[in-house]
């Protein structure tokens, strides 16, 4: 979580406002007394193992073995939370990990009166080398988020976003990136909307992809002129190989 996020949650946190923390298992948001995650008590702080925060949200944890809920969050079962229980919840790089997001909203807005959502920017999850020099983002991310004033949108992670450069931000990209630009975030008061984005055919899959890419990293247009008249040859030749082969 964005650290100066972190502070501006805390500080607007009256000490009687009760927290919950959403997939926190990694790196727990202390400061919240009830914790919902798919992953023991016992194993949290993930994080550590690499080098990242073990958890975050002030030195004591305000959870307990016994307010640590493990559970799928995705399934269609209510959390085990009344409505408005919360006054605040936190759902920190957990979204693009699960194979329900919208369910997972829906959950928060029915258990709390309000939160912080984080996830990865857009533009971070499109770049190569984050784990992979030919992969771009996390392997294990399901989503690509935007984030527009109150709405949240959910993008399928296309396999196709690791086949073609146009669809992708180069690995020198990241060290341009400041730790705001690499996240994105909301704070959300009552409700927020959220949504999938569907795509049908590759080809509607390509333009989405291509146009993000572009207008988040302009290549010289010589490249993509180039690229187009590599295609045209290419498809050329198959027409006479086969032509060829049937002759």
């Amino acid at each position: 979580m964005l650290e100066a996020n972190v502070q501006r949650v805390l500080s607007s946190l009256r000490d009687e406002d009760l927290v919950l923390d959403v997939g926190g298992w990694a790196s727990p948001f202390n400061r919240a007394q009830w914790v919902v995650d798919s992953q023991p008590w016992e194993t949290r702080g993930f994080y550590r193992t690499f080098g990242g925060p073990a958890s975050q949200g002030g030195d004591r944890e305000w959870f307990t073995r016994e307010t640590w809920v493990q559970r799928d969050i995705c399934d269609h079962q209510p959390w085990p939370f009344a409505d408005n229980q919360f006054d605040f919840v936190i759902c920190s790089h957990t979204l693009e990990d699960v194979r329900d997001p919208l369910r997972v909203c829906a959950e928060m807005i029915r258990v709390a009166r309000g939160g912080y959502i984080e996830v990865p920017s857009r533009v971070w999850e499109s770049t190569l080398g984050v784990e992979h020099p030919r992969m771009a983002g996390l392997s294990h991310h399901r989503w690509m988020v935007d984030i527009e004033g109150t709405r949240v949108r959910f993008h399928p992670k296309y396999h196709l976003l690791h086949a073609d450069w146009r669809f992708s931000l180069p690995a020198r990209h990241l060290r341009r990136l400041s730790a705001e630009q690499a996240v994105q975030w909301l704070f959300w008061r009552g409700t927020f909307e959220y949504e999938e984005v569907f795509l049908y055919g590759t080809d509607a899959v390509e333009r989405e992809l291509a146009g993000f890419a572009a207008a988040a990293y302009p290549r010289p247009k010589w490249q993509y002129r180039a690229h187009a008249a590599r295609r045209r040859f290419g498809s050329l030749l198959g027409r006479v190989r086969a032509r060829v082969g049937r002759g």
